[in-house]
């Protein structure tokens, strides 16, 4: 900070100062009476960012501050953190009435994106604070949810270890990563293009935290103490000392910052990446599966938002992860399947079930903060309204059949005892904070309810004394009001300051009326007062009561929310199925196969009904490890290469999300791991072309893919050389498909690899089928068999309006490289170049007999147009 230390300071600023000096990577909100105040370079910091005006303490300026009110902060908070600010809140310790010295101040929190808690949270997402502990070898992640208490960890061994750790913290997108300050495998990311240094720059907010606390002495007590555990082995960390480290630092962070106890953070999983499919960054990114490839697409390009129906946040979170995260358990997906079957046959237990659903609320983050002592008197009703739509859900479930529902039901606690202590305490429409008073119900405690009304009839007298002092002055304008500053007071305009009775004692002078106080009004101020200030003090107990009683149940809540997310995520594949008319898949463990008839875009077809366009033209998919492991497509740009392969991976990612798939049929084997090489972009700051990302992404494929892998690969080679290009993407399906057997999609406007087919046997040739006049090119969206005739890259160009000497010159050149690749090609192959009775025609001959009805010419208009064709030809020789 830039405020000094000097004897000038008055006790407040010395106050200031001194929490400032404790916390200066922070914003510091200093509570002065009904405001936070900011000072020095934190005010303009401040005022920048929230836009408020920034003013200063004293007449020279030497001090600028801003302010906002204590009770809209919590938004003005919530913006700073998510523009990667740190908040520190100094708050009064003490009742500015109760002492005569200067106010005790204190840090009670300090807030970080990471561990930000506020109603301003996207309900779909995890808020993750993240910390990793690395080794030579070996890379362990933990993630934390502070708003919701998810806690998970896991570990990376080997060569890989470190781009794998890398690959999991981008996906996890955390808005806080924890740091070893003194790492010096860290330090050196910050200046490579390695994989951490790649994940770092999505992470806004990178926080060094001291090395001792990255040590097993430290971080794994920590963890067991806050686990209630002897040992860690119960929670699968033990064998994973660098998961457990780093979970344990995250513990140490979040209660340096909260300040105090994290109860409802009672449970640690641990899991590999390799229990469920397996999706890289690149792969999320490319198939645009929880955000836009493009910031001004809108979420509505998304699969998140296509298949998010889901009536709860909770259900909304597990819908995102298990995008994110599909199963690989053939058991599991088949049990999914049967649920979701079971529901999208019962319309009205279907709807029954989700109109419950919907009155749940965020009973996580309700939890958390009851856990984190921010929870106020409608939290708790809201926790409670929640808890009543409970039984509802219980009789749907108990009239379900398959076992899944049965094992959910079964995890379900409706919690009633909890629910009717809530409503028994708290009143149907309480004041917004315990501050205000009027939280707790009558009948709960004699006393209260004594004081309440004491503090009734003493504003009832209050009233008589003011009717009681205008007859007795003859002043019928008097009034008795009340200010927290000034308390009870008798007021009279200037013009009748002559009908003051000798008792009335002066108070305070205005500018037109003078303020008064007599020893009657005093007595009963101090009484009401008094009431008042002990009805809170008993309110803000019996709240804490209750408060303890919703942590005590806590450990239930958890595991009730846990069951109905997953109740939700059903009830949503079940409701969109019966909407979108999706059908379920039919699981194939015996061999390696993907067999789709009439499959569709999920996304793109959910976007074109809701614009009214159109419907999508559905495509069949078949791969399988015998006789068709890959397919080679080829065909005009805009035509549908491109969605025809993400298609398939999607359908594939919902199949084995447990999800029925827009199709008419499907049939596959589970897959590993989806790999995409879709498109490319330059990263300058690391020294990485376009071309350099396509190889290195394409490496990644190539040095990890499995038989049980499915590739995407969409026009490979295009940032290079043409015959580079070529020749990459050439060698690259021959590896596929000799070494690594996966099943693939191949996209390409290489026509020469379509040549492939003869001998590699498991390649098949697909195009995408065009209607062409010599007026326009329709793009028909079918993919057929057979390989595409050409391009059609210069009709494409003639149609967006490039000049004709331009279209003419580009059709001669073609002609003249097409000749040159088709040698090329024929000595790639080993083989002879095999010569043909036919040359190329120009392509205005080709247009001529493209657009000509044969069925509609007489003899004689046929024997002209051939003698006008072969004299064209003869000119053209010559």
């Amino acid at each position: 900070t830039d405020a000094p230390l000097e004897p000038a300071q008055t006790p407040v600023m010395r106050q200031y100062t001194a929490a400032k000096q404790q916390h200066p990577d922070a914003l510091l909100f200093f509570r002065l009476g009904d405001f936070y105040e900011l000072f020095y370079e934190d005010a303009r910091t401040a005022a920048r960012e929230l836009q408020i005006t920034l003013t200063a303490r004293d007449r020279e300026k030497a001090v600028p501050m801003c302010g906002v009110p204590f009770h809209a902060a919590d938004a003005h908070i919530a913006r700073l953190l998510r523009k990667g600010y740190r908040v520190a809140i100094c708050e009064q310790m003490e009742d500015p009435k109760q002492t005569r010295k200067i106010v005790r101040r204190e840090v009670t929190r300090v807030l970080t994106p990471g561990t930000a808690i506020d109603g301003t949270l996207a309900e779909e997402h995890n808020n993750y604070l993240a910390a990793m502990a690395l080794h030579t070898d070996r890379a362990g992640l933990a993630l934390l949810d502070l708003s919701t208490g998810e806690f998970r960890a896991t570990e990376f061994a080997g060569a890989q270890a470190i781009a794998l750790c890398a690959d999991e913290l981008a996906r996890s997108a955390p808005a806080e990563i924890l740091l070893p300050a003194g790492n010096p495998m860290l330090a050196a990311q910050d200046h490579d293009s390695g994989p951490l240094a790649r994940a770092f720059e999505r992470i806004r907010t990178k926080t060094p935290v001291d090395d001792w606390v990255f040590t097993r002495d430290y971080a794994l007590p920590l963890l067991e103490r806050q686990l209630g555990a002897h040992s860690l082995d119960g929670f699968g960390v033990a064998d994973h000392p660098l998961a457990a480290i780093a979970a344990g630092v995250l513990l140490h962070y979040a209660q340096a910052t909260q300040k105090q106890q994290l109860s409802h953070i009672d449970s640690l999983r641990f899991y590999e990446r390799a229990d469920c499919l397996q999706l890289d960054q690149v792969t999320v990114r490319n198939l645009e599966l929880v955000d836009p490839l493009f910031r001004d697409a809108g979420s509505e390009a998304t699969l998140f938002h296509a298949l998010d129906c889901c009536r709860t946040p909770m259900g909304k979170r597990l819908l995102r992860s298990t995008i994110l995260r599909p199963l690989l358990d053939p058991a599991a997906i088949a049990c999914r399947y049967q649920a979701v079957g079971e529901l999208h046959r019962d319309l009205i237990e279907r709807e029954e079930l989700r109109r419950a659903l919907g009155a749940v609320l965020d009973l996580e983050r309700l939890l958390a903060r009851v856990s984190l002592d921010s929870a106020g008197p409608r939290d708790l009703l809201a926790l409670s309204a929640s808890l009543r739509a409970l039984p509802l859900v219980c009789a749907v479930l108990l009239r379900r059949q398959a076992p899944l529902w049965r094992s959910l039901l079964a995890k379900v606690d409706a919690l009633e005892d909890l629910s009717q202590s809530i409503d028994e305490a708290i009143l149907p429409e309480p004041a917004a904070t315990l501050a205000e008073g009027g939280v707790i119900r009558p009948g709960i405690h004699a006393e209260l309810d004594d004081l309440r009304a004491t503090s009734q009839s003493g504003r009832t007298a209050i009233a008589a004394i003011e009717e009681r002092e205008r007859t007795r002055t003859g002043v019928a304008s008097l009034k008795v009001r009340y200010t927290s500053v000034f308390g009870y007071y008798i007021e009279l305009t200037r013009s009748n300051l002559r009908h003051v009775p000798a008792d009335y004692e002066r108070k305070q002078t205005l500018v037109n009326a003078e303020r008064f106080t007599t020893p009657e009004l005093k007595e009963y101020e101090q009484k009401i007062l008094t009431a008042h200030e002990r009805s809170l003090e008993i309110e803000k107990q019996l709240f804490a009561t209750l408060r303890g009683q919703v942590l005590a149940a806590g450990s239930r809540i958890r595991t009730t929310s846990t069951a109905l997310a997953e109740l939700d995520l059903l009830a949503n594949f079940a409701h969109v199925a019966a909407e979108r008319r999706y059908v379920e898949p039919s699981l194939d463990l015996e061999g390696s196969i993907l067999e789709v008839a009439a499959g569709r875009h999920p996304v793109i077809e959910h976007m074109m009904e809701r614009s009214g366009v159109e419907r999508f033209v559905p495509n069949a998919i078949y791969l399988d490890d015998q006789t068709a492991s890959l397919l080679l497509i080829t065909g005009p740009n805009m035509g549908g290469k491109s969605t025809y392969l993400r298609q398939a991976a999607m359908l594939v990612l919902m199949a084995q999300m447990g999800s029925f798939v827009p199709a008419d049929r499907m049939r596959f084997t589970p897959t590993d791991r989806i790999y995409t090489r879709i498109g490319a972009s330059d990263n300058v700051a690391r020294g990485r072309s376009t071309f350099m990302v396509e190889m290195t992404e394409t490496a990644t494929i190539l040095n990890t893919a499995t038989a049980q892998s499915l590739v995407l690969l969409d026009e490979m080679g295009r940032g290079t050389a043409t015959y580079d290009g070529l020749s990459l993407a050439w060698a690259t399906l021959e590896h596929l498909h000799n070494e690594i057997h996966a099943r693939t999609l191949f996209a390409t406007h290489y026509h020469e690899l379509t040549l492939l087919a003869e001998p590699l046997p498991r390649l098949r040739n697909l195009r995408v089928s065009v209607r062409e006049t010599p007026e326009r090119i329709v793009f028909l969206h079918t993919v057929e068999p057979g390989a595409a005739s050409k391009s059609y890259g210069i009709e494409v160009a003639r149609l967006a309006g490039l000049p004709q000497r331009v279209i003419a010159r580009a059709r001669q050149v073609l002609r003249l490289h097409e000749k040159a690749e088709r040698q090329a090609t024929a000595e790639a192959l080993g083989a002879p170049l095999q010569l043909t009775i036919f040359t190329p025609l120009s392509q205005r001959i080709l247009d001529r007999l493209h657009a000509t009805e044969v069925d509609s010419l007489t003899p004689l208009q046929a024997l002209n147009l051939l003698s006008e064709l072969k004299q064209e030809i003869g000119s053209s020789r010559g």
